[in-house]
């Protein structure tokens, strides 16, 4: 049967339950001169008739009240699917894939999502901790997070965290063999542990800022690691000094498994923003996630 038999069908089906040209024209809000058209045409494409209709009743033929039990329940089935599918729009459901670094994840990402995820059971969140920068529309994530410094101008960004202070450290018994820094120049005489930076594929030249001046220092060590978490830990070991978020090291600084140096040297980045293609359509569960993620302004 051609598609645009399909009105038709519903119209007789209307006419079936409601046993009434006159409320079933009023529940499809059409007139009932032009239902009366619709279901003539519909007998006449179907070579059959399918209602009785007398001046004061309406009744299906064997064949109408044939078609009825067989076709009826499936545009109810197709309504109760088009019906579910504009509750989910509306409700905070669905999968989202976010594509974060390691420390972003941790420290922007993941205390919210413990406070979101128990308050909407039917938000999926699949975050992939990726120490490149990644282009998000072709590996196909919903959003990324980016400290701000690194935003492309095509996308919509929502700031998630505090501007990030970067610290370097060492351990005290490293710091007993090897005089503190003074200046940048003086971390050529230092053990450092370096970053790889794999979406360049080569080592992360520290940035230093003191006033107007600001220089980068390629440093020199027995270790390189592409995560902050790993050079922090090498620091705690001993190994030399690491240049890592200020946030994750505090923690050993405060109880004196490490300590600071060139504090005045170091900078303070823009903190990490939610990213995602502008324009793009958010769903209602992408929405309550971006809530419950931005950073409260001022």
């Amino acid at each position: 049967m051609p598609r645009d038999s399909y009105n038709d069908l519903m119209a007789f089906i209307a006419v079936a339950r409601e046993k009434s040209f006159t409320r079933a024209a009023a529940q499809l809000g059409v007139s009932q001169s032009a239902l009366s058209h619709t279901i003539r045409a519909l007998e006449k494409k179907m070579g059959v008739r399918l209602l009785t209709r007398t001046t004061r009743s309406v009744s299906t033929t064997e064949v109408g009240e044939r078609l009825m039990q067989n076709v009826a329940p499936r545009f109810h089935e197709i309504e109760a699917q088009l019906t579910a599918v504009g509750e989910l729009r509306d409700r905070a459901a669905g999968t989202i894939r976010i594509c974060a670094s390691e420390n972003a994840a941790q420290t922007a990402l993941w205390p919210r999502l413990v406070e979101l995820l128990p308050q909407y059971p039917e938000i999926k969140v699949e975050v992939i901790v990726e120490p490149r920068f990644t282009d998000i529309v072709a590996d196909k994530y919903d959003m990324g997070i980016r400290l701000g410094d690194e935003l492309a101008g095509d996308m919509t960004c929502v700031r998630i965290s505090p501007d990030m202070p970067v610290t370097i450290v060492g351990a005290p018994a490293y710091l007993a063999k090897h005089p503190a820094p003074r200046q940048p120049e003086d971390l050529a005489e230092h053990q450092c542990i370096n970053l790889r930076l794999m979406s360049l594929g080569e080592l992360y030249p520290w940035e230093l800022r003191k006033g107007e001046q600001h220089v980068n220092v390629r440093v020199e060590g027995q270790l390189v690691f592409n995560g902050s978490r790993q050079i922090l830990h090498a620091a705690l070991a001993g190994f030399g000094l690491g240049y890592v978020p200020q946030e994750i090291a505090r923690p050993y600084i405060a109880n004196g498994q490490l300590q600071q140096v060139l504090e005045d040297w170091c900078p303070t980045f823009k903190g990490y923003h939610l990213y995602y293609p502008s324009g793009r359509h958010l769903s209602r569960a992408m929405t309550v996630l971006i809530e419950a993620l931005r950073y409260p302004a001022g």
